[in-house]
């Protein structure tokens, strides 16, 4: 079939009639395929698929071998500019398709980070570098061989001198207690320590007086429960009793008339409750009288001591504790503290270095009796002092108590020789200054021990010779 020309002039813009889009008109081009090359349309007319917008030329370029007769070719018009050619694989505009080939043009869509994701992720970065700095920084500071480290002493002898603190503390602390106290009015702490395997603790009356309940604590931390075997007011000094503990340590007992001024002691108690508490000095004073207690009025509860002086810090809680020497053995019982006197605006309630424990050669006779009997004797030389005596000494009564004779007949007193108005200036040589002393040097002694008395009589020094009776005590 031979190529054909359109002679009829091209329309200005296509029109496609409302229908499918593959139907068309005698005259109309196809619309393009989108495959390059020449295609052949149904009827078989070839065409190479290029248009020409508003101009007519030849419809296609021979596809075969031209004939050998031309047809004259009509008269040429004036020359158009050529459209630019469709590139093949883009599609004709069609106006009527489905969509079209344009679109609106919304903006770039913004998939970039907003602020607060960059803010948290450099956050984020910057926790992660600093851990992973500060993770290889130690890690090189370990394993630098330059790194920091202090001197310090090697792990040297935990073994003490036995004379030293540490050494008595370490032999003594295992026999001594605390003693928590709970009575019908109040509770308390106090201190004791172990006299024999039996389960015998020596403390202070004060620290169980009235007592209820008692509770013993040994250093380990194990308590069990006492029971109260007897204690004496005048002397303040009471004996309690464990039972069923094995492996008791009691403490050796020394003996007090060896004691010397500046002998160094350890002083072990619970002070404020404050368990196992190993304080140290020396002692500072020996035949110190003390009296403690009254607080009843009637005198019954007053403890007479000729007590050993230390500095060795002692407060509340202490009481009952051992007081040791250097050997590790008991030389006291601490018992009392003096502070400053309680109108003195800055009076101090703990201890200002006068502590004062009774002598262990009075605490194991007082102790040795409570265990045998429950109860303590007294020595005693049958008067009845006159405790309103201001002066020097200590005065004979002119009368003794509910009326009757100052001076018991038939007592110690009598067969030496006291009469009423005698003031008793000396005990063994010894000055006392006032009752309260001459009770303590008689407390001092054992019933039966013998005394010499200086006697102030009208004006007249005389000496009487004297054996110490004995009286129960409370």
């Amino acid at each position: 079939m031979a190529d054909r020309q359109q002679t009829e002039p091209a329309p200005q813009w296509w029109s496609r009639p409302e229908g499918t889009a593959g139907s068309r008109h005698d005259g109309v081009p196809a619309p393009r395929p989108e495959t390059a090359g020449a295609a052949v349309d149904a009827d078989g007319d070839g065409e190479d698929g290029r248009g020409r917008d508003g101009a007519a030329e030849q419809a296609a370029a021979p596809a075969r071998e031209a004939p050998t007769q031309e047809t004259p070719a009509p008269e040429t018009p004036a020359p158009e500019t050529p459209a630019p050619e469709t590139p093949a694989h883009e599609v004709r505009y069609d106006p009527w398709g489905e969509q079209p080939l344009q679109v609106v043009d919304r903006g770039r869509d913004r998939r970039g980070f907003r602020l607060w994701q960059v803010a948290a992720l450099a956050a984020g970065t910057a926790l992660l570098a600093g851990g992973t700095g500060g993770y290889v920084g130690v890690l090189a500071e370990r394993q630098s061989s330059t790194r920091l480290e202090l001197p310090q002493a090697a792990v040297a002898d935990k073994g003490r001198a036995p004379d030293s603190v540490a050494g008595i503390a370490a032999t003594a602390l295992p026999g001594v207690v605390t003693l928590h106290v709970r009575g019908a009015k109040s509770s308390g702490t106090g201190t004791g320590f172990v006299l024999d395997p039996q389960g015998h603790i020596l403390t202070n009356n004060h620290v169980v007086a009235d007592a209820k309940e008692i509770a013993v604590t040994f250093s380990t931390g194990e308590s069990v429960t006492a029971e109260l075997v007897g204690r004496d007011s005048g002397y303040d000094l009471a004996v309690v009793k464990v039972s069923g503990v094995r492996g008791l340590r009691p403490l050796s007992l020394g003996n007090s008339e060896n004691v010397k001024v500046g002998d160094p002691v350890v002083a072990i108690g619970a002070p404020f409750d404050l368990s196992n508490t190993v304080t140290a000095g020396i002692i500072s004073a020996t035949g110190r009288p003390v009296t403690a207690g009254g607080d009843k009025g009637d005198g019954s509860d007053i403890s007479y001591v000729d007590a050993l002086q230390t500095d060795a810090p002692i407060n509340p809680g202490n009481s009952g504790g051992p007081l040791l020497d250097a050997r590790a053995h008991v030389v006291g019982i601490n018992s009392a503290i003096r502070g400053a006197d309680k109108d003195d605006p800055d009076r101090q309630g703990g201890s200002i270095g006068l502590g004062f424990a009774i002598p262990i050669n009075q605490g194991k006779r007082v102790a040795e009796e409570l265990i045998a009997t429950g109860h303590a004797t007294h020595p005693v030389i049958g008067v009845t002092l006159d405790m309103d005596y201001t002066g020097d000494g200590a005065r004979v009564g002119d009368k003794g108590e509910d009326g009757k004779p100052s001076v018991t007949a038939g007592g110690p007193g009598a067969r030496a020789g006291i009469k009423p108005g005698d003031v008793i200036t000396k005990v063994d040589g010894q000055r006392v200054r006032g009752g309260d002393e001459l009770i303590i040097k008689i407390r001092a002694h054992r019933p039966g021990d013998p005394l010499t008395l200086t006697v102030l009589r009208d004006g007249r020094e005389r000496t009487l010779g004297v054996v110490l009776g004995s009286a129960n005590g409370s």
